[in-house]
């Protein structure tokens, strides 16, 4: 990340070394982020109805390098059916691809064929002259062959993986989603995330069955929480959330977009 003049070098988005945020638009005014010490800002799917008006992306986009997620599968985004919404983005809003996340789409939607969606998606960001970012969860073939950069979440096997496609041949550009908690205070980190790294398989099975997992959790559900959550979101004080985000760098990853799992202010 480059900073600008008016990104100080004591904000804790220069201090990790962060490239992006992701913002949950039913969580914040999103047009914060153009106050933000940051250049990209990555704006997440939580169905239609929270999808900011053209107007508002119009103005962030005018600021911000500004990526909108766009489920494939969803009414309006769907290049096989209804893709109305497409033509309300502003043109310098960029397209982040995804299957979409079921919580977010219709019995119909889920219903839906990924592959054939996301090829012609990215067909057409690419005819329009863009390059597509491809969300790689749960469709990581798919995503490897829609091409474009592979957008995916932090994991515990991320840094494997990357090396392994690097290893591999892979010379494209690749981006990293994650939870951001820039703390060192344990009940904040496990109210933050610790439902989140819960419903990750792994950890689900490690933990006791019925076992609280924020900052109550006790036990051995607080020893699994405690080390999953750190495998699954960068956690800690500014200088060791940066310290992880440069191994993810020096393994091959391009871009490290963190959403504020703590509210917008804590990346200020």
């Amino acid at each position: 990340m480059t900073l600008t003049a008016s990104e100080p070098a004591d904000s804790v988005v220069s201090r990790t070394g962060l490239d992006g945020v992701a913002l949950k638009p039913t969580e914040c005014d999103v047009s914060v982020a153009a106050d933000l010490p940051v250049d990209l800002v990555c704006l997440d799917y939580e169905g239609r109805e929270a999808l900011p008006d053209p107007e508002t992306l119009a103005d962030l986009a005018g600021s911000v390098d500004l990526r909108v997620t766009t489920p494939v599968r969803a009414d309006g985004f769907d290049p096989r059916g209804d893709d109305s919404l497409v033509a309300t983005l502003p043109d310098a809003a960029k397209r982040v691809l995804v299957a979409g996340h079921g919580a977010y789409l219709s019995d119909a939607e889920r219903e839906r064929a990924v592959a054939p969606r996301l090829g012609d998606a990215a067909a057409a960001v690419r005819e329009a002259g863009g390059t597509p970012w491809v969300g790689t969860e749960g469709v990581e073939r798919l995503a490897l062959a829609a091409g474009g950069v592979q957008y995916d979440l932090l994991s515990r096997s991320t840094e494997r993986d990357v090396r392994g496609l690097r290893a591999a041949g892979f010379d494209g550009e690749l981006a990293l989603y994650a939870p951001v908690v820039p703390t060192d205070d344990e009940d904040a980190v496990l109210d933050a995330v610790g439902a989140y790294a819960a419903r990750r398989r792994p950890v689900r099975e490690a933990l006791p069955e019925g076992a609280e997992t924020d900052a109550a959790a006790t036990g051995r559900a607080r020893e699994v929480l405690s080390a999953a959550v750190r495998d699954f979101a960068l956690v800690g004080d500014p200088e060791t959330v940066g310290e992880r985000v440069r191994d993810l760098k020096a393994v091959g990853v391009d871009h490290v977009v963190g959403y504020p799992a703590t509210g917008v202010d804590s990346l200020r």
